[in-house]
C-alpha cells in the first residue's frame, strides 16, 4: 500500500484544506479555486481512490483508514471544509485531533447519511441500487448520482456540465473505492461522537438538498447545538457550484473577511 497522498497547494494566506464528495476529485473546486487562493492557502486533496489518487488506497478501505491517510496530509492548525463524503471524513478527523484544525466548515453533510426511523437521509435501498449499477457502468452511475445532487436547482443541468467538466480532467476513481465510499455513506454514524468535536464548527446546507434534506438541519443542531449553521435557499446539495458568490460571502463571513479584502 502506497501511504503518502498526491496534494496540491496554491494561493497565500491562512491554511484552507478541502475534501471533495463521493465518486468525484478534487477537481470540483475548480470554479472558485482562484476566488479561495487570494485569501487562503489553499490546500487541495484527492481522496484515497479517487482522482490522482486513484491508486493510492488503504489496505482496508474504511473511514479510519481513509481519515488516517487524509490526516497525515494536513498542514498545522489548517480549516478544514469538507462536502458529502468528504464531510464524513473531516468530521472524523475533528472528532480525534480537536486540536490540529482551527475552523471546521461541513458543507452539505452530515453525521448519518442513511435515513432511519429517528433520522433524515437517504434511503438505503437508493444508496444499494447505485452500487449494484456500479458493476456494469461507472459513468452512467455517476451522471445519477449527480443528477440526485443537482435536485431542486433552478440550474441543475448546468452545474451537472459544470462539475463533469472539470472532474474529467482528473483519472477515474477506483472501483473498490467508489464501493467503499458507498458503504462509507450507508454505515456510518457519528452522532455518539460529535460532543468530542471542541473546533469552531460551521454548518452549511442547500435548503434543496435531497442527500442531506432540510428536515435533517434541526436533527444535527440538536447532537452538535454548539455548531453554526447557515443555509442556501435556492441551493441543492452543491451550493458552491450553483451559487458560487453567494457561498463565497458566506464563507468570507466565518473567517472575518470582507469581500473587498
Amino acid at each position: 500500500m502506497q501511504s503518502d497522498l498526491f496534494t496540491e497547494t496554491r494561493g497565500q494566506g491562512p491554511n484552507l484544506v478541502l475534501l471533495h464528495g463521493w465518486g468525484l476529485n478534487s477537481g470540483v473546486w475548480e470554479p472558485i479555486s482562484h476566488l479561495l487562493e487570494t485569501h487562503f492557502r489553499v490546500t487541495f486533496i484527492d481522496l484515497p481512490g479517487f482522482g490522482r489518487n486513484a491508486n493510492v488506497l488503504p489496505e482496508h478501505y474504511d473511514l479510519a483508514s481513509v481519515t488516517s491517510m487524509v490526516k497525515a496530509c494536513l498542514p498545522d492548525k489548517c480549516s478544514l471544509l469538507g462536502w458529502s463524503m468528504g464531510g464524513l471524513i473531516a468530521q472524523q478527523i475533528a472528532i480525534d485531533n480537536q486540536h490540529k484544525i482551527d475552523k471546521l466548515i461541513l458543507l452539505a453533510t452530515s453525521p448519518k447519511f442513511t435515513l432511519t426511523t429517528d433520522w433524515f437521509g437517504i434511503k438505503s435501498e437508493v444508496l444499494s441500487v447505485f452500487e449494484q449499477q456500479l458493476e456494469r457502468d461507472y459513468s452512467k452511475t455517476l451522471d445519477r448520482f449527480m443528477a440526485i445532487q443537482a435536485l431542486g436547482s433552478d440550474t441543475a443541468r448546468d452545474d451537472i456540465k459544470t462539475i463533469k467538466t472539470h472532474i474529467k480532467q482528473y483519472p477515474i476513481p477506483d472501483d473498490m473505492a467508489l464501493r467503499a465510499g458507498l458503504k462509507l455513506l450507508a454505515s456510518t454514524d457519528l452522532r455518539s461522537k460529535l460532543d468530542k468535536i471542541t473546533t469552531e464548527t460551521h454548518r452549511l446546507y442547500g435548503r434543496l438538498d435531497s442527500l442531506v434534506p432540510a428536515k435533517a438541519i434541526a436533527k444535527i443542531a440538536e447532537v452538535q447545538p454548539k455548531s453554526r449553521y447557515h443555509i442556501f435557499a435556492h441551493a441543492s446539495h452543491a451550493p458552491f457550484i450553483s451559487h458560487p458568490a453567494e457561498f463565497i460571502d458566506c464563507l468570507f463571513t466565518v473567517f472575518g473577511i470582507q469581500p473587498h479584502d
